[in-house]
């Protein structure tokens, strides 16, 4: 490290720094302006955006979809970070963390407010009855994985993206941390994934909707652009599970909605019935 860094003895806001992505952030939660959410004409509202979280529930609904669950048909909106858009009252009362993605359901006799992405994977499988196997070790193992990635994941999207992607500048100590922990996360799953066709084992579930999105777009070249820094092609047994993964109907449709950036056919910043996803697919060539 060149520059020595002394914390002084009371943190301020200020020493955040001038990022655009810290500026967003504060050590107050709340609401920072009034207004509501809009809401469409589905039981299930998700608002969210098409970041690895987000395409963890949006994945999630395609796949019910897939199987002819009409039940669940949602509206997403976008919820623009960059914007703070998840400061607003509306955002606040749905997820008083101000993250995404959040979820409404009003299926019942009282709307119900889910927010955490694992939270949400959990209320939809087991409202839908599909993609958590309901006891023994299965079940078990699924959740194993699904708090795996809880707890794995900002280490490589807070931690290794941030520094390596998204910092101002290029920073030799925090890349080098989290550059390991990513390695060794990916051999952790890779382990894994030599043993089983699925993360959690034979049957594909929510711990794979949840793990796809960060190591599944991690190896297949589609976050943070450093597969050839991570040699993530050693890791080959994850890059057979990402690609299979990659080829189903659910991720495919799921991965694009509250996408605002890319290509034209990957880009549905509003979902509110199947053909606003199907006419931006058909662009693809």
């Amino acid at each position: 490290m060149t520059n020595k860094y002394t914390p002084p003895k009371i943190w301020t806001n200020e020493a955040s720094g001038g990022n655009k992505w810290a500026n967003i952030n504060s050590p107050e939660s709340g609401a920072r302006y009034d207004k509501e959410l809009p809401v469409g004409k589905h039981a299930l509202q998700l608002y969210s955006l098409g970041t690895p979280n987000g395409q963890k529930v949006t994945i999630m609904l395609e796949e019910l979809l897939a199987l002819g669950i009409k039940e669940a048909e949602y509206d997403a909106y976008l919820i623009n970070i960059g914007e703070s858009d998840q400061f607003s009252s509306g955002f606040v009362e749905v997820n008083p963390n101000s993250k995404i993605p959040a979820l409404f359901d009003h299926s019942g006799q009282e709307k119900v407010n889910v927010f955490e992405s694992a939270s949400i994977l959990v209320h939809l499988a087991e409202k839908f009855d599909h993609f958590l196997p309901k006891e023994g070790n299965a079940r078990t193992q699924t959740i194993n994985w699904l708090f795996w990635v809880q707890g794995s994941a900002p280490l490589l999207g807070g931690g290794f993206g941030h520094f390596y992607s998204y910092a101002d500048e290029k920073q030799e100590y925090p890349i080098n941390r989290f550059a390991m922990e990513v390695k060794r996360q990916l051999d952790v799953l890779d382990k894994q994934l030599a043993k089983n066709t699925y993360v959690s084992g034979e049957e594909y579930t929510i711990a794979d909707m949840a793990i796809w999105p960060w190591y599944g777009n991690l190896v297949l070249g589609a976050i943070y652009d450093a597969s050839e820094f991570l040699q993530v092609e050693t890791y080959t047994h994850v890059v057979r599970w990402a690609k299979m993964l990659e080829k189903r109907e659910g991720v495919q449709r799921g991965r694009i909605v509250n996408r605002s950036w890319g290509e034209d056919w990957e880009q549905v910043p509003e979902r509110h019935n199947a053909e606003d996803i199907d006419k931006v697919l058909a662009l693809k060539p």
